[in-house]
C-alpha cells in the first residue's frame, strides 16, 4: 500500500523528544473519561498537557539529544504550534466526554450522538481552517488513487477475521449485553445505522483528527500508538469491554497504519463498516437465539 504521492510532506520529527509529555498527558484523559469515567481527572490531564504544551513551545522545542528544531526564521518553513493542536483533539474530547456513551437506540440517543459526535470533528475542524488558518485537519477521500490487490484482499480478510473472532468474543464473554435488546425490524434497523454512524465517525475524529494532529508533531509510530489510547478507551465505554482491548488496540493501530499508508479516508471507513457490519449481525443473533444459528460458528 504505497502512500499518497501527493501527500503533503511531513517535517522532520525527532524520534523523542519532551513534546510527547503533553501530548500523552492530553491522550490520557480519553481513558480518565470514557474508562474510569471521572470527569476531573480528565480535565485536570487536559489543562496539565496543554500547559507543559505553552511552557515547551515558549522555551523553544528540543529533540531527544538537545538539538533545537529549526524555527521559521531560519528555513522559511512555518513549524506547526503544539499547543493549537492539542487544543483541537481537547475541544473534541470535552465534546465527546459530555454525553453517556453506552449504546442506546431511542430517538434522543440517537440526537445526542449526533450532536456531540458531530461536533466533535466539525468544531476542531472549523477552528483549524478558520480561526487558526491553517487547515490542519483534512478528509482526504479518494487518497493515493486505484485500491491495490493486497487492499482487496484485506477487505477479504477483515471479513473473515470478523467471522471468526466477533461470535466468540461478543458471546463468550456477555459484552453483547452492553448493547440493548434488537428483537422487532425497527430496533434492528436502529442498530444497523447507529453501528454504522459511529464506524464512520470513528475514522473522521480518531483518525483524521486526532491521528492527523499528532503526525505533524511525532514519528508515525508514537503518534499512531497515540491515538489508539483515544480511540480504545471510546470503544471501551461503547461497550467494548472485558478482553475487548485485546481486539480493539491492535484495530485502532491497524486502522492508523492504513491510513498512513493509503492517505484514503474511503478505504479505512471501508475497513471499519466491513468489520461493523459483521458486529451488527453478531449483536442480532446474540439477541436473538435461533434467527442466524446458521452463520456463525458459536
Amino acid at each position: 500500500m504505497p502512500a499518497h504521492p501527493a501527500a503533503a510532506p511531513v517535517l522532520a520529527r525527532p524520534a523523542w523528544s519532551w513534546r510527547l509529555a503533553p501530548a500523552l498527558l492530553v491522550c490520557l484523559a480519553a481513558p480518565a473519561f470514557f474508562v474510569a469515567r471521572i470527569p476531573w481527572l480528565g480535565w485536570s490531564l487536559l489543562a496539565a498537557g496543554l500547559l507543559v504544551a505553552l511552557l515547551l513551545e515558549r522555551g523553544g522545542s528540543a529533540g531527544a539529544e538537545g538539538v533545537e528544531i529549526p524555527d521559521a526564521a531560519a528555513t522559511g518553513i512555518r513549524h506547526p504550534s503544539l499547543v493549537r493542536d492539542l487544543s483541537l483533539i481537547a475541544i473534541g474530547l470535552l465534546i465527546v466526554s459530555a454525553i453517556p456513551l453506552e449504546a442506546q437506540l431511542d430517538n434522543l440517543a440517537f440526537l445526542r450522538f449526533a450532536v456531540a459526535l458531530g461536533g466533535a470533528v466539525a468544531v476542531p475542524y472549523v477552528i483549524s481552517r478558520w480561526v487558526y488558518r491553517d487547515h490542519a485537519i483534512r478528509f482526504p477521500w479518494r487518497g493515493g488513487g486505484r485500491w491495490t490487490t493486497f487492499q482487496w484482499t484485506w477487505l477479504v480478510a477483515v471479513l473473515v477475521l470478523g467471522w471468526l473472532i466477533l461470535p466468540f468474543y461478543f458471546i463468550t464473554s456477555g459484552v453483547y449485553q452492553n448493547w440493548p435488546v434488537v428483537d422487532t425490524p425497527d430496533l434492528i434497523a436502529r442498530l444497523f445505522v447507529g453501528v454504522g454512524a459511529v464506524g464512520i465517525w470513528d475514522e473522521l475524529f480518531f483518525i483524521c483528527t486526532c491521528f492527523a494532529l499528532l503526525r505533524r508533531h511525532f514519528p508515525d509510530w508514537q503518534a499512531n500508538g497515540l491515538q489508539a489510547i483515544v480511540f480504545v478507551s471510546f470503544l471501551w465505554e461503547l461497550g467494548y469491554r472485558e478482553w475487548g482491548p485485546l481486539l480493539t488496540i491492535p484495530f485502532a493501530l491497524l486502522q492508523g497504519f492504513i491510513f498512513f499508508k493509503t492517505r484514503s479516508l474511503a478505504y479505512v471507513v471501508t475497513v471499519h463498516l466491513l468489520f461493523d457490519a459483521v458486529v451488527f449481525l453478531v449483536l442480532v443473533h446474540a439477541h436473538n437465539p435461533g434467527l442466524l444459528d446458521g452463520l456463525f460458528l458459536v
